[in-house]
């Protein structure tokens, strides 16, 4: 029997709100898994942080990274997510910004939303990540207060002003600038880099790692294995993170800027940029520890148009990043004296903002949907600001907590080791202090 008109038109409206509710399923459930997938970034830095830790400092390294981590949660939802929704346009509240309001009807719940949660996850993830990458950094020496302190101002605000500015559709600097990032170099790792670097002025060298001279002392971690494994999962947990930066449509998929993209481009550029930054930092250095450093610093140098480049030539940006930024590691630490324990300001730093340079030369022209075609000056000048927005808190807060005794720990706790004063629990209780331990002068251990 033939079906009536209106019958048909039901029928059709009602394949269509399933196709439609596919779509949301189907977007829900992959960014479900980049968050997922996300998570081996921060297992990748507890093992990362505490193989380049002494013995005696290596649970203190674990357990900030975890307890920075469980504290970033609640803030990002109270604060950090809100701040991303209010500012995109500057210090002025933009319109919506009540979506990311703690008592809203998106941020809980809700049968009829199925994004707002979700992208809550991944950005919350996103900010964990920043207060990692300033974690390496100052290992064996700093307060775990006032590491948690930095790494909830940093992941929860700092950040987030520049994930507003310039990772958001609406972002002033790419509707004023053209700013294009994609893979988020500038927004999460110069800021988290050069916020950093804020941090390390004040917080200043290990015992033992300068001469009076001012020659450096070398301190090893205790298990470079365990930093070579940590590495690879941050490089693993990175597909995680970059697919959390492609918008799914169900027809395509768009950048963070409603440019279209595909995850055939991320992936060309992501894997050749890895090999890229390995290659480069292994030729100059010869050094396991920055070889593996190499392919984070690949990743980084392509990040910012990953949705453009061809491969060949994001093999290229990243060789040339992964040369550069051992170098550069190298001047902060002999010429400024810089005591930066796994090279965070020069691999996340500077890694940034040389992505986000090289894409102003090498994809200058391209349009963006809003706002101005990229252009090196715009790219430059957005580097410029995610470096001041990172390295002026970074700074003015690290001096507060230094002035009022929360940075550092005291210089007898630091020649115990922190595991004792901080945590307190020995990391390897039935095994006995490696001789070299016990003998390195720049690793001095308390008399029995």
């Amino acid at each position: 029997m033939e079906q009536s008109v209106p019958e048909l038109m039901a029928r059709l409206d009602s394949l269509e709100a399933s196709l439609s509710m596919a779509t949301t399923i189907n977007s829900e459930v992959f960014y479900w898994w980049c968050t997922a997938l996300m998570l081996a970034i921060h297992a990748g830095f507890l093992a990362y942080e505490m193989g380049a830790s002494r013995a005696k400092n290596a649970l203190a390294s674990g357990m900030k990274n975890l307890i920075a981590f469980a504290f970033l949660i609640p803030a990002f939802y109270y604060i950090g997510w809100w701040i991303y929704l209010a500012f995109p346009t500057g210090f002025t509240i933009s319109d919506g910004s009540e979506a990311g309001l703690p008592w809203s009807e998106y941020m809980g719940p809700n049968l009829t939303d199925n994004a707002s949660g979700i992208f809550y996850a991944a950005f919350t993830l996103f900010a964990a990540t920043t207060a990692s990458i300033m974690s390496g950094s100052v290992i064996e020496r700093i307060r775990i207060s006032g590491f948690t302190i930095l790494a909830l101002f940093l992941g929860a605000v700092v950040w987030v002003f520049g994930a507003a500015w310039g990772w958001h559709p609406d972002g002033w600097l790419t509707t004023e600038w053209g700013l294009h990032d994609v893979g988020a170099a500038g927004a999460v790792h110069t800021i988290a880099g050069f916020f950093t670097l804020g941090v390390l002025i004040n917080l200043g060298p290990r015992i033992g790692r300068f001469n009076a001279d001012g020659t450096v002392n070398n301190i090893n971690g205790h298990n470079m294995p365990m930093s070579l494994i940590g590495l690879m999962l941050i490089v693993m947990g990175f597909f995680g993170f970059l697919g959390g930066c492609i918008i799914y449509t169900g027809d395509t998929w768009m950048t963070i800027y409603n440019t279209p993209a595909t995850l055939s481009a991320f992936a060309f550029n992501t894997l050749m940029g890895v090999a890229g930054g390995m290659i480069g930092a292994y030729l100059v250095t010869r050094d396991p520890f920055w070889m593996m450093s190499g392919a984070l610093i690949g990743v980084i140098s392509s990040a910012p148009a990953l949705d453009l480049y061809y491969p060949g030539l994001a093999f290229l940006v990243s060789f040339g990043g992964g040369c550069i930024m051992p170098k550069l590691n190298d001047i902060l630490v002999e010429k400024f004296k810089i005591d930066d324990a796994v090279g965070a300001v020069a691999v996340h730093g500077f890694g940034g903002v040389w992505g986000l340079v090289m894409a102003g030369i090498f994809a200058s022209g391209y349009q963006n949907v809003a706002g101005p075609e990229i252009s090196f000056v715009g790219q430059l000048s957005s580097a410029v600001v995610f470096m001041i927005l990172g390295f002026a808190p970074g700074y003015v807060l690290s001096l507060v907590l230094k002035l009022v005794g929360l940075l550092r720990v005291s210089e007898q706790a630091e020649v115990a080791g922190l595991d004792k004063a901080e945590v307190p629990v020995s990391a390897y209780p039935e095994s006995t202090v490696p001789a070299a331990f016990a003998n390195d002068p720049t690793s001095p251990t308390p008399a029995e």
